[in-house]
């Protein structure tokens, strides 16, 4: 595995005299696949942060959440995800289809805090065998991963869920539109909902 410092990174652990604590914590601590603790941490987020840049670096950060188990653990290093319903921006995944390179990070902010980041290169599929069994997907996100490494979680503040999003899709229940689409200023803009599974009715 090539190192994933460049010379930015260098130029300032040079400068604040960390690049062996910074070569040690790469050396201890980046992994290229998932441990079963990852996959658990994982599979049990309810969300996650996701970065990405379009052709020419201009990067953009989004919010993805749902129920757990809503990103998936596939494969020893690859992860999956559903797209719902959103904005009709995609920004993020349109990013994605110009330039691959992500940057995940999966952060427990209630509970025992911890953080998880995970950088690779993504894929966006609207055939995915995933999409038949996904509840409320209209397109699958996989990422291979490249760098698997853990983040101190000292400056996570103790807070407390109080409940998931009530719009995060649930089997055999019809989706909760959010208030937006009925402002007077979008609601004419609004496209209908893509089709997508629903869950199974046995």
């Amino acid at each position: 595995m090539s190192s994933m410092y460049h010379e930015g990174n260098r130029k300032l652990q040079d400068k604040f005299e960390s690049r062996r604590i910074a070569d040690r914590l790469e050396e201890k601590l980046t992994n290229t696949s998932f441990s079963d603790d990852d996959k658990t941490f994982i599979e049990n987020s309810i969300y996650f942060f996701l970065a990405s840049a379009d052709a020419e670096g201009r990067s953009d950060c989004s919010f993805k959440g749902g129920s757990a188990g809503f990103v998936q653990v596939i494969g020893p290093d690859e992860i999956a995800w559903p797209d719902y319903d959103g904005n009709g921006m995609f920004k993020s995944l349109g990013n994605i289809t110009v330039n691959p390179n992500v940057g995940l990070l999966f952060i427990n902010l209630h509970g025992s805090p911890r953080r998880l980041r995970v950088n690779g290169s993504a894929t966006v599929s609207a055939d995915d065998p995933l999409l038949a069994k996904t509840v409320g997907a209209q397109l699958i996100v996989r990422v291979k991963a490249q760098a698997i490494f853990p983040n101190c979680p000292r400056y996570i503040p103790n807070l407390v869920l109080v409940e998931e999003s009530v719009y995060a899709p649930k089997p055999n229940i019809e989706p909760v539109e959010p208030a937006w689409k009925n402002f007077d200023s979008l609601k004419d803009a609004v496209p209908p909902r893509w089709p997508a599974y629903k869950g199974s009715t046995d």
